[in-house]
């Protein structure tokens, strides 16, 4: 399948016809096969729709020098470049201090699905805000007040509200807490 798309863009109509022209037929025999591309590369329909815009707008840009070579090969770099960056701006690195080290080494990789699982389903369980509340204070590690700037509500608003949506966590995971999202058990990182 992904030798079709190849050999259809490699047929690309004449340089005579418009270079809009040509640029169409070339992103709707490429589309597709940029498409799932991008969803191998983040696992996300939504996010994959972006990078294929973005890779397509990027492309066309040069399209001139894009066109005498390989079209779609040049696409797909621009794709998985995009994606590289994109992945940089939103990752965040969460250093900790030598004392907070767990002393044992870490579960298999079947615990750690079962750990995410409850907590996905536990997260299901919140409300759309408390979610939210949850997932910006404790898994991506903002402050409180960061949060409350990001949903515009006030911080009085974002401590009542982690703190229900945290009780019926913690109810819906069991007593132990074991997989309490990170900082949820100290009141917070940040």
């Amino acid at each position: 399948m992904e030798q079709d798309a190849t050999e259809s863009v490699a047929t690309l109509p004449p340089a005579g016809r418009g270079r809009d022209e040509e640029f169409a037929a070339f992103m709707t025999v490429a589309a597709p096969s940029l498409a799932r591309t991008a969803w191998l590369l983040c696992g996300d329909a939504h996010q994959a729709d972006e990078l294929v815009q973005q890779a397509l707008v990027r492309t066309y840009l040069v399209w001139d020098r894009a066109r005498e070579r390989e079209p779609l090969a040049y696409a797909r770099r621009v794709l998985a470049n995009q994606r590289i960056s994109t992945w940089r701006r939103r990752r965040r690195e969460v250093l900790l201090s030598t004392d907070r080290l767990p002393e044992t080494g870490v579960a298999d990789a079947q615990d750690v699905h079962a750990d995410r699982d409850r907590l996905v389903r536990a997260l299901a369980l919140l409300t759309p805000r408390q979610r939210r509340v949850v997932v910006l204070r404790h898994l991506e590690g903002l402050t409180e007040k960061e949060v409350a700037d990001d949903l515009g509500i006030a911080v009085g608003t974002v401590k009542s509200t982690a703190s229900r949506a945290l009780r019926q966590l913690r109810e819906a995971m069991g007593e132990d807490g074991g997989a309490a999202p990170a900082g949820a058990q100290d009141g917070g990182v940040g």
